[in-house]
């Protein structure tokens, strides 16, 4: 399949920390108060949670193709609910393959209710899409919080959205209702979560760029500001493409080591561990944080969020823009010491 890359032009309201992700002006927008840099991954303690911790801000996790039941998910699970001791994220995003090779009660039981329960048992809320493994009856699984639809949205909180789509079967309706939802949202924060990125440097599947064909003219023309997606079994932030911000996180029970593959819109990757994102919202800005099973931070920052502007082919209707980032790119895996 032949690769684009796309080389946008976006507003700017604060100067970016990383070079490959510097963006021009094309708006005067006001000038923000700086985001203090977050500390380079190598120097952060194992397990130490180094986002804001605000109160009364937007606090929530990322899992994705966690549904194996086996040590690593136990792992991931442990670390998550060690994590939230110190963070107390308030619900759970899952990207996907959520329960692998069957849905009995008992697949429920060893690959979702047992690896979460202390979160479960917290009161903590999941929210899943539907991945190519799953079994589109799991929408009717009370835990997954999808009230029996493929597709669906909730509020958090005044001034955030998330939209969960299933893109094993992106169909007309779904667009539909998708682009419907969009029209009536009056969020500054929109966020979308599925299962198979648009983007991705992954060697086994790569960008699903008839997936980025259908959706990406909606993210922009709307106002979609970031996108979590899995599928890949790695961890991997992309440089923002139109003004959003992509992460893949889909190495929550499975590995694919070394897959990472060299790609311009990489921003940061890590492969050879199972890993978790933290993420909080505090205004117009987003932090993040990827952290492993062992709780080794691989890759931190932020972005802001620019306001509402005109939206052009080549820019998304409610920007964002990197304040900080500090994981890394990686090199070719035939290149790693």
């Amino acid at each position: 399949m032949r690769r684009v890359f796309l080389f946008v032009l976006i507003p700017v309201a604060v100067a970016c920390a990383m070079p490959e992700a510097s963006v021009t002006a094309q708006t005067q927008v006001a000038a923000q108060t700086p985001v203090a840099a977050a500390p380079a991954p190598q120097s952060v303690p194992a397990g130490k949670v180094i986002l804001p911790n605000k109160a009364g801000s937007i606090k929530f996790a990322v899992i994705g193709d966690t549904g194996t039941g086996d040590k690593h998910q136990l792992a991931v699970a442990k670390q998550l609910a060690a994590t939230r001791s110190q963070f107390p994220f308030e619900f759970v995003i899952m990207v996907g393959d959520n329960i692998y090779g069957g849905n009995s009660s008992k697949d429920f039981e060893n690959k979702f209710s047992t690896p979460y329960k202390p979160l479960l048992d917290g009161g903590i809320k999941f929210y899943a899409a539907l991945g190519n493994h799953d079994d589109p009856s799991e929408r009717f699984y009370k835990p997954f919080n999808m009230n029996g639809e493929r597709y669906y949205s909730f509020k958090p909180a005044d001034g955030v959205r998330f939209y969960a789509l299933d893109s094993t079967y992106m169909d007309d309706k779904q667009l539909k209702w998708f682009e419907d939802q969009l029209k009536m949202s009056g969020s500054e924060w929109k966020i979308a979560f599925f299962h198979h990125p648009p983007y991705s440097s992954g060697e086994t599947h790569g960008s699903d760029e008839t997936l980025r064909t259908q959706l990406e003219p909606l993210f922009v023309k709307y106002g979609i500001n970031v996108v979590l997606t899995g599928h890949e079994h790695f961890y991997e932030r992309i440089k923002p493409q139109k003004g959003i911000a992509y992460f893949i996180t889909g190495s929550s029970a499975k590995l694919r080591e070394g897959n990472i593959k060299p790609a311009d819109f990489e921003a940061a990757g890590f492969d050879t561990g199972y890993t978790f994102m933290v993420v909080e919202i505090i205004g117009d800005d987003m932090y993040y944080q990827a952290m492993t099973d062992s709780g080794k931070t691989v890759d931190s920052g932020s972005v802001h969020r620019v306001g509402k502007v005109e939206p052009t082919p080549n820019r998304t209707a409610q920007p964002i823009v990197p304040t900080t980032g500090n994981g890394k790119k990686l090199p070719p895996a035939g290149d790693r010491k």
